[in-house]
């Protein structure tokens, strides 16, 4: 029994040992469930964080684009001022140089005195040759501290030099550049072309974008019209964040993107440009109170053509935009489409399948450029003069001009005001068909009566389209006319331009139109020349 009970007694030992054992085993396969739960929970709540910011770094990528009129809206505008250099040199400070060197100390050098009874031993001898030696150390030491101090002092009094020149050639070059400044502020003042296009470039070039922006912008001032002509770089579509938020998928452990619908990109893609465009004329305006009056905006976008594989730059926006006329928009309220279209804009129906509108104005400088030389050296010019031509030349060299542009017949039509009526047609002059051309020979700004009597002699002749070519030059409502009427203007600059392409002729136009004419003088008539 005792054995049959020290069995019992080692296998209730054992029992309970394997009973622990599975006991242990269970609690230790329980934690390591919940540490393991924890750590997928975590992995969860890790990615749920992640998908929850990468959402909103994308909705914040919206709302900038969102905002890119109304940020700029409180800003001051850009001016000359801000250009100006002042310099904030650093004062001179010597460094170490400013730091002297202590100079020797004879207590350092002393040798001690001897004591009565090593004076009475021969010390007094020997305290002597010390004393000796000890002034030749310290005078050694002096000399050496008078030569490094001498050489501080020159180092110093170099450095300071240095600094005093550097802070001169500081000034001077601010000076330098402030003074150029100045004349360009005077000559932004009195609407010299190059002052105001560099000033309208700087304005542009100022204005902050999100990464993705091209900065290509192109300017042009017209001095008669007291307007500008800009050339700018359009943002693609594809900065229209494509993917609208981010979605945890716990079943496959992944962050999936949510795309945005399609119907969404082309709609926000159109309001930016909108923005863009009104962005710019108000900084534009607001920068440029005193000189320019109207802008003309073409916006247009470099892409590739998938139907050639060739860069394509079609335009998606044209606006010609008055001072006044803009000045009465509230820009922080305005729908941005709408206000674009209040402004009688050209705009692409469709911008973000790239379908590309005609601008208002074909960005050419040589085309629409007066030069100075086309009225103050005329007479001292072999070059003729378009003024001094008689009508019968002046209608033989615009005839010769548009037969080698391409017009098939021509037929002159008496005309009473020194200039010529014709009628012409073609397959290729400017858009073929019946094309009525009128050459006034004038001196003066051909405004708009003369461009509106142009409709009622196309509606005499049955013609499709009409041309006005004049030495002189036309005003911004002849312009916006001509656009809705199927007239093509063409004045000096570029009746220059064009004698010299197609017949190899150079001339003057003989007429330099008045800097400072009023944009919207446009009801004044030229005179015939001489």
């Amino acid at each position: 029994m005792a054995a049959r009970g020290g069995r019992s007694e080692w296998e209730r030992r054992q029992a309970a040992q394997r009973r622990e054992a599975e006991r242990l085993a269970r609690e230790n396969e329980r934690q390591a469930k919940a540490a393991e739960k924890a750590r997928q929970q975590r992995h969860i709540d890790e990615q749920t964080r992640l998908a929850d910011r990468k959402t909103s770094e994308a909705a914040a990528a919206v709302a900038r684009l969102d905002s890119i009129l109304a940020e700029v809206l409180s800003n001051r505008p850009l001016a000359i001022d801000d250009f100006l250099i002042r310099v904030q040199a650093q004062p001179f400070t010597a460094g170490a140089l400013g730091n002297p060197e202590p100079p020797p100390n004879w207590s350092d050098y002393e040798p001690e005195p001897p004591r009565m009874f090593g004076r009475l031993l021969g010390g007094a001898s020997r305290y002597e040759r010390e004393l000796n030696v000890a002034r030749q150390r310290y005078e050694q030491a002096s000399a050496g501290h008078s030569q490094r101090e001498s050489r501080r002092l020159a180092d110093l009094a170099a450095a300071r030099a240095a600094h005093a020149v550097h802070v001169k050639a500081l000034n001077q070059a601010a000076q330098a550049k402030n003074q150029e400044l100045e004349i360009a502020r005077a000559a932004l003042r009195v609407g010299d072309p190059c002052a105001v296009e560099w000033f309208v470039g700087q304005v542009l070039q100022a204005s902050t974008y999100p990464g993705g922006f091209p900065r290509r912008v192109q300017v042009a001032y017209r001095p008669e019209n007291r307007d500008v002509v800009i050339e700018m770089e359009l943002p693609l579509s594809s900065v229209i964040p494509a993917v609208r938020g981010y979605k945890y998928v716990k079943a496959r452990d992944a962050i999936d993107p949510l795309p945005r619908p399609q119907a969404e990109i082309k709609q926000r893609y159109a309001h930016l440009i909108a923005r863009v465009v009104l962005r710019t004329l108000h900084e534009v305006f607001a920068a440029t109170p005193d000189v320019i009056e109207a802008v003309v905006l073409n916006g247009r976008i470099s892409t590739i053509d998938n139907a050639t594989g060739r860069e394509i730059r079609p335009h998606l926006v044209s606006v010609e935009a008055e001072r006044a006329d803009f000045a009465d928009l509230v820009l922080s309220k305005v729908d941005p489409a709408a206000c674009l279209k209040r402004l009688h804009a050209l705009v692409s129906p469709n911008p973000y399948d790239v379908e590309a509108i005609e601008p208002f104005i074909e960005f050419d400088l040589r085309r629409f450029r007066f030069s100075e030389d086309m009225d103050v050296v005329s007479s001292l010019d072999s070059r003729r003069n378009l003024l001094t031509l008689t009508p019968t030349e002046f209608e033989h060299l615009i005839r010769q001009l548009f037969i080698a542009m391409g017009a098939e017949s021509w037929t002159t039509v008496p005309s009473k005001d020194g200039g010529v009526d014709a009628v012409a047609t073609s397959r290729n002059i400017f858009f073929g068909g019946v094309c009525l051309i009128q050459a006034k020979r004038w001196k003066g700004l051909v405004g708009l009566d003369a461009v509106h009597a142009l409709t009622g002699v196309m509606a005499d002749h049955n013609a499709t389209t009409g041309v006005l070519v004049t030495p002189s030059w036309f005003g911004r409502a002849s312009e916006q006319f001509a656009q809705r009427n199927r007239i093509t203007l063409i004045n000096g600059a570029e009746l220059k331009h064009l004698l010299k392409e197609h017949l190899n002729i150079d001339v003057i136009p003989g007429v330099t139109p008045p800097r400072r004419a009023r944009a919207s003088n446009n009801t004044q008539s030229g005179r015939p020349g001489p």
